[in-house]
């Protein structure tokens, strides 16, 4: 039974503070009515975000060097050491990141946790996976990488192998679900008795989660509306992302995968 949107009642957590406003699907708005590649399957490997990711790092550091070159000599009439003392700090600043980029590979790759969840993907990443999706813009890769980032996102917070009650933990749909997909969605929720939300708009969703307070969201999206919804959550409550397929453009009749739906729920209530 969905009461106002929702099933049952989670018990009360940490608060969580978000301001941002939007409204879903409005990542769509230059959207042109024609057939989405793919059939809006936007799946991608995850080296298509590492390779990007390294290009946005790369392009930060080069503008960063190309500041201080450019105005060193103005800088440096203010105090002789000061485009010395900049250049010492971005090449620390380039060392560390590069550290980070690639204890994020190790971690991915090497099937471990080189790093605290804030140090990881509940901290930076959640940072760089927002830059990377500019870069990829640019290129007219954004809904790919996009999906390739979140696919990593996912892979490390799966390996937290975190435990929640049934009623702390809370899925988030969206409107666009296809009949089909919204009754396998409700019936894996009816199965392990957990709360279920269908956000009609994005401070619906934020306000659900400061009102019910969840240890731990699952939440359905397309890639641009997960990637602004992990930027607002996921670095304060744990959460994991499933992307849909949009078969018949963003906004509708949306389609995803039941199984890794309730592969995730199963994994987060220990059932």
């Amino acid at each position: 039974m969905l009461d106002a949107h929702m099933t049952a009642d989670a018990p009360r957590a940490q608060l969580i503070h978000i301001e941002t406003d939007r409204r879903l699907g409005h990542e769509w708005d230059e959207w042109d009515g024609r057939p989405l590649p793919g059939s809006g399957d936007f799946s991608a490997p995850p080296g298509l975000f590492f390779r990007f990711a390294a290009l946005t790092i790369g392009t930060g550091m080069a503008v960063g060097a190309a500041l201080i070159f450019l105005l060193g000599p103005r800088l440096g009439t203010l105090w002789s050491m000061l485009p010395r003392t900049l250049w010492l700090a971005l090449g620390v600043a380039a060392a560390a990141t590069w550290l980070w980029y690639g204890t994020l590979l190790l971690s991915f790759y090497g099937g471990m946790l080189a790093l605290p969840e804030g140090w990881l993907e509940r901290g930076p990443y959640l940072r760089l996976m927002s830059l990377t999706s500019y870069v990829s813009r640019a290129f007219g890769k954004r809904d790919w990488v996009e999906h390739a980032a979140i696919d990593v996102y996912n892979a490390l917070a799966e390996r937290r192998r975190r435990k929640v009650g049934k009623g702390e933990l809370l899925v988030l749909i969206p409107r666009c679900l296809s009949k089909q997909a919204l009754d396998g969605v409700l019936a894996i929720a009816g199965r392990y008795e957990v709360p279920v939300f269908v956000a009609t708009r994005g401070q619906l969703a934020r306000r659900v989660i400061r009102e019910r307070r969840p240890r731990a969201v699952v939440a359905v999206a397309c890639e641009r509306d997960m990637m602004t919804g992990l930027r607002d959550v996921a670095g304060r409550l744990p959460v994991l992302g499933l992307t849909m397929r949009l078969p018949n453009g963003p906004c509708r009749d949306a389609m995803l995968d039941l199984d890794v739906m309730e592969q995730w729920v199963k994994s987060w209530i220990g059932g």
